[in-house]
Protein backbone atom coordinates (compact mmCIF):
# COMPACT_ATOMS: atom_id res chain seq x y z
CA UNK A 1 0.00 0.00 0.00
CA UNK A 2 3.01 1.93 0.65
CA UNK A 3 3.31 2.75 -3.27
CA UNK A 4 -0.27 2.99 -3.89
CA UNK A 5 -1.39 6.04 -5.81
CA UNK A 6 -3.78 8.70 -3.84
CA UNK A 7 -6.46 7.90 -6.57
CA UNK A 8 -6.18 3.75 -5.31
CA UNK A 9 -5.61 4.72 -1.75
CA UNK A 10 -8.80 6.69 -1.75
CA UNK A 11 -11.26 3.68 -3.98
CA UNK A 12 -9.10 1.49 -1.68
CA UNK A 13 -10.98 2.74 1.45
CA UNK A 14 -14.41 2.93 0.00
CA UNK A 15 -13.93 -1.20 -0.66
CA UNK A 16 -12.67 -1.53 2.77
CA UNK A 17 -15.51 0.76 4.41
CA UNK A 18 -18.10 -1.90 1.72
CA UNK A 19 -16.19 -4.79 2.99
CA UNK A 20 -16.44 -3.99 6.79
CA UNK A 21 -20.34 -2.89 6.77
CA UNK A 22 -21.53 -5.76 4.09
CA UNK A 23 -23.84 -7.37 6.57
CA UNK A 24 -25.80 -3.79 6.59
CA UNK A 25 -25.27 -2.47 3.15
CA UNK A 26 -25.39 -5.71 1.09
CA UNK A 27 -29.32 -5.50 -1.01
CA UNK A 28 -29.67 -2.08 0.55
CA UNK A 29 -29.14 1.13 -1.57
CA UNK A 30 -26.73 3.13 -0.04
CA UNK A 31 -24.39 6.52 -0.91
CA UNK A 32 -20.64 6.59 -0.64
CA UNK A 33 -19.44 10.73 0.22
CA UNK A 34 -16.06 11.02 -1.20
CA UNK A 35 -13.59 13.91 -1.11
CA UNK A 36 -11.95 12.87 -4.04
CA UNK A 37 -13.44 14.30 -7.40
CA UNK A 38 -12.07 11.53 -9.74
CA UNK A 39 -13.42 8.77 -7.96
CA UNK A 40 -16.77 9.83 -9.16
CA UNK A 41 -15.62 8.76 -12.42
CA UNK A 42 -14.17 5.89 -12.09
CA UNK A 43 -16.45 3.79 -13.26
CA UNK A 44 -16.23 5.62 -17.22
CA UNK A 45 -12.60 5.29 -17.45
CA UNK A 46 -11.67 2.63 -20.10
CA UNK A 47 -7.57 2.11 -18.86
CA UNK A 48 -7.86 0.25 -15.47
CA UNK A 49 -5.47 -1.45 -13.23
CA UNK A 50 -6.15 -4.87 -12.38
CA UNK A 51 -6.57 -4.03 -8.89
CA UNK A 52 -8.34 -1.30 -9.47
CA UNK A 53 -10.66 -3.67 -11.67
CA UNK A 54 -11.13 -5.99 -8.99
CA UNK A 55 -12.55 -3.60 -7.14
CA UNK A 56 -14.63 -2.45 -9.45
CA UNK A 57 -15.77 -5.94 -9.95
CA UNK A 58 -16.42 -6.08 -5.85
CA UNK A 59 -18.15 -2.44 -6.20
CA UNK A 60 -20.47 -4.09 -9.05
CA UNK A 61 -21.61 -6.19 -6.25
CA UNK A 62 -23.21 -3.38 -4.16
CA UNK A 63 -26.19 -1.07 -5.01
CA UNK A 64 -24.42 2.14 -3.76
CA UNK A 65 -24.24 5.70 -5.67
CA UNK A 66 -20.73 7.63 -5.36
CA UNK A 67 -21.16 11.15 -4.58
CA UNK A 68 -18.20 13.91 -4.37
CA UNK A 69 -18.65 16.11 -1.25
CA UNK A 70 -15.73 18.60 -0.95
CA UNK A 71 -13.74 18.35 1.84
CA UNK A 72 -14.06 21.69 3.25
CA UNK A 73 -17.70 21.32 3.43
CA UNK A 74 -17.06 18.12 5.43
CA UNK A 75 -16.92 19.38 8.94
CA UNK A 76 -17.67 16.76 10.73
CA UNK A 77 -15.35 14.40 9.38
CA UNK A 78 -13.06 17.56 9.67
CA UNK A 79 -13.91 17.69 13.43
CA UNK A 80 -13.61 14.39 14.38
CA UNK A 81 -10.23 13.82 13.12
CA UNK A 82 -8.89 17.07 14.49
CA UNK A 83 -10.01 15.98 18.19
CA UNK A 84 -7.30 13.09 18.78
CA UNK A 85 -4.89 15.93 17.73
CA UNK A 86 -6.62 18.63 20.59
CA UNK A 87 -6.61 15.56 23.18
CA UNK A 88 -2.63 15.09 22.51
CA UNK A 89 -2.45 18.96 22.64
CA UNK A 90 -3.57 18.86 26.12
CA UNK A 91 -1.51 16.59 27.81
CA UNK A 92 0.94 17.57 30.88
CA UNK A 93 4.16 16.61 28.96
CA UNK A 94 2.83 18.61 25.74
CA UNK A 95 2.25 21.70 27.69
CA UNK A 96 4.75 24.21 28.30
CA UNK A 97 5.36 26.16 31.47
CA UNK A 98 5.64 29.51 29.61
CA UNK A 99 1.94 28.88 28.50
CA UNK A 100 1.30 27.99 32.57
CA UNK A 101 -0.22 30.73 34.18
Amino acid sequence: EKNYTTHDLELGAVVFALKIWRHYLYGTKCMVFIDHKSLQHILDQKELNMRQRRWLKLLSDYDCDIRYHPRKANVVADALSRKERQIKARKPENIKKEDVG
